[in-house]
């Protein structure tokens, strides 16, 4: 195909690929703050197209449950995207292939919001330069808070904060030692409940001692990984939602009982050990597999480096 040349007004004709990473936030005492990139994803295809309207074919997670009309979260997304750039909506044809689990705490909701905003740059590409700054500030609009969709846009580790001018963010490459594996379970957790457990405030001691294991859980990620079992405990959110996953909770001390930096992903009810080396995801798989009750599937995960990532794509080859 062709696309249409630098000074174009509009994306008509425009087709581009979209690779999204699974992201886990929180990281145990980094609540809000810490999130991490990681290689499971979700690709996309949009084509702008002269007629109006929206064509949505999902394959994979979500296929027969989320909306494939106008509702859906990454074509409000990229909608957003092109009223905040000033941008009139061209048509969409999009073609999801989603791998990454949806209510379980891995920012899937994160990774359709970035793939919407990231497609809407590519396909205005020439048209709107988009920098990371605006990415950014898209995204957490329609997610509300920056720490699934910084690492979601820049991979690896980000601390993510907000100013009274917006979002913000500091990305950081994560040792390579550390070697992350995710347990899935069946069941799913709500973001909104989760969040609902959680007090309006803490304890002076617990902010204390959350504050000084989100610092020492920065410096065991980039250089001590050591250090992450002790850089891992929490007393701000885990604790509060144990009630509404009680498995994940149990599964979680268990672990930790036997040496493992083990966290809820996100909201949860997924849970993250952090290994410091690959033999200890292997040890977590065995535990969790001898003390589970329900079904766990393990998902043996590296940092993604790179983050979102958008390309153009020949429409002919569009993903079916």
């Amino acid at each position: 195909m062709t696309h249409a040349p630098v000074g174009a007004t509009s994306p008509v004709g425009r087709s581009v690929l979209v690779r999204v990473p699974a992201t886990s936030a929180n990281l145990g005492p980094g609540f809000d703050t810490l999130g991490i990139a990681l290689s499971l994803y979700d690709e996309l295809v949009v084509t702008a197209t002269a007629t109006p309207g929206v064509s949505v074919h999902v394959t994979g997670v979500g296929e027969g449950e989320v909306p494939v009309d106008d509702t859906n979260l990454v074509v409000r997304s990229i909608a957003h995207a092109f009223r905040a750039l000033g941008q009139e909506l061209p048509g969409l044809e999009l073609h999801a292939v989603n791998a990454i689990p949806h209510g379980r705490g891995l920012g899937s909701s994160a990774a359709a919001i970035v793939s919407g905003i990231m497609a809407a740059k590519g396909l205005l590409e020439g048209i709107v330069e988009v920098d990371s700054t605006t990415l950014l500030a898209l995204a957490t609009e329609l997610e509300g808070h920056p720490d699934n969709v910084a690492p979601a846009l820049f991979g690896g580790l980000t601390i993510a904060w907000t100013t009274s001018e917006g979002p913000s963010h500091k990305r950081l490459l994560v040792h390579r030692g550390v070697s992350p594996v995710v347990f899935v379970p069946e069941t799913t957790l709500s973001t909104k409940l989760a969040r609902s457990l959680q007090p309006a405030s803490v304890p002076h001691e617990d902010a204390t001692f959350n504050v000084s294991r989100s610092a020492l859980l920065v410096a065991a990620l980039i250089q001590s990984p050591e250090l992450l079992l002790a850089a891992t405990e929490d007393r701000l959110h885990q604790s509060y939602r144990a009630s509404a996953m009680p498995e994940t909770d149990t599964l979680i001390r268990m672990l930790r009982d036997a040496g493992l930096a083990a966290v809820v992903s996100g909201a949860g009810p997924s849970l993250l050990v952090l290994g410091s080396d690959p033999a200890q995801r292997l040890f977590a798989a065995r535990l969790v597999d001898e003390h589970s009750i329900s079904t766990w599937r393990a998902l043996m995960l590296a940092v993604d480096l790179k983050g979102a990532t958008v390309v153009p794509h020949p429409v002919e080859s569009a993903v079916h």
